[in-house]
């Protein structure tokens, strides 16, 4: 049997430096590996995500992605999976950028969701995502259980925002704490978070408080996803945007107020992620580092 190898490229997303942000695995042109096949390479490449590219199903599109977490369980939001796959792309010249924004259309899952890329002669400056319009859940009102789950006491909880589930695209859990030590205190049991997640109809638990590390970002923030096993995150697009848009309709930021939101400081990769809502959808931009390459046989 012949010898089969791909290409792969790692990416720090929401990073502003090399080995900060959030790591990505992207690999580029493989329509021809199955899906079994895919959840191997991304065993074998343990990223936090990996993002791979392929010709897209539909004609509005430019690209198709697909991601997986490293357990192998496929994710459809567009977050950190979906930004530093289009900067790789933007970065190393398979698109054709003028100076100024480029709009492309991006396929993930059944949905087709733009993408702008912004390049001046300094270089390539962001990639933006335009969310899915805001879907407001169910809330949790058991601060007891959440507690327990969280591995906190039930008076690090903030007054005057709920611990609502929230989705732009994927159904986040967002809780208020009161400042970013309880944030940092959390130490969350899978199981228990688990089940008040399926409750509530949420996939992840965005834990935020409104102070933060940075004097320019809105809020502080830690993600814990124990439903695609995936313990902590170190930037996630998904809930960054659903908590902007929490945020606005709560009246705590206005609308049309670009925010940071830093992520990943206990974890020590800072990431900032920028977010802006703009009517009923949530813009969320980023930067990214592209820190190694390489091969891998797959057959």
């Amino acid at each position: 049997m012949a010898q089969v190898e791909i290409d792969f490229h790692l990416v720090d997303v929401f990073a502003e430096r090399p080995l900060t942000g959030n790591p990505l695995a992207v690999v580029a042109e493989v329509d021809g590996l199955d899906d079994d096949t895919m959840r191997d390479v991304v065993r074998e490449l343990q990223q936090a995500e990996t993002t791979f590219l392929l010709r897209p199903r539909m004609a509005a599109a430019d690209w198709r992605l697909r991601s997986f977490t490293a357990a192998g369980v496929e994710v459809f939001g567009a977050g950190h999976n979906s930004l530093g796959a289009w900067w790789w792309m933007a970065e190393s010249g398979r698109l054709h950028l003028s100076d100024g924004v480029t709009v492309l259309v991006q396929e993930i899952g059944e949905r087709l969701l733009p993408v702008e890329i912004e390049r001046s002669g300094h270089g390539l400056q962001s990639v933006t995502l335009t969310q899915a319009p805001p879907v407001f859940g169910k809330c949790c009102q058991n601060w007891p259980a959440l507690a327990g789950a969280l591995g906190l006491s039930e008076e690090d909880f903030a007054a005057g925002l709920p611990a609502q589930t929230v989705s732009t695209g994927t159904a986040h859990l967002l809780v208020p704490v009161k400042n970013r030590a309880a944030v940092g205190h959390a130490h969350p049991e899978a199981g228990k978070l688990a089940e008040i997640l399926s409750s509530t109809g949420a996939q992840g638990c965005y834990l935020f408080s409104l102070d933060a590390v940075s004097p320019s970002a809105a809020a502080h923030a830690r993600f814990f996803n124990p439903t695609v096993g995936l313990f902590e995150d170190a930037a996630t697009g998904s809930a960054a945007g659903p908590l902007a848009c929490q945020l606005v309709a709560r009246g705590v930021v206005r609308a049309g107020t670009a925010i940071t939101i830093e992520q990943g400081y206990e974890m020590e990769r800072p990431s900032l992620l920028r977010v802006e809502v703009l009517g009923d959808s949530a813009r969320l931009s980023g930067r990214c580092v592209t820190v190694g390459n390489g091969k891998l046989r797959v057959r």
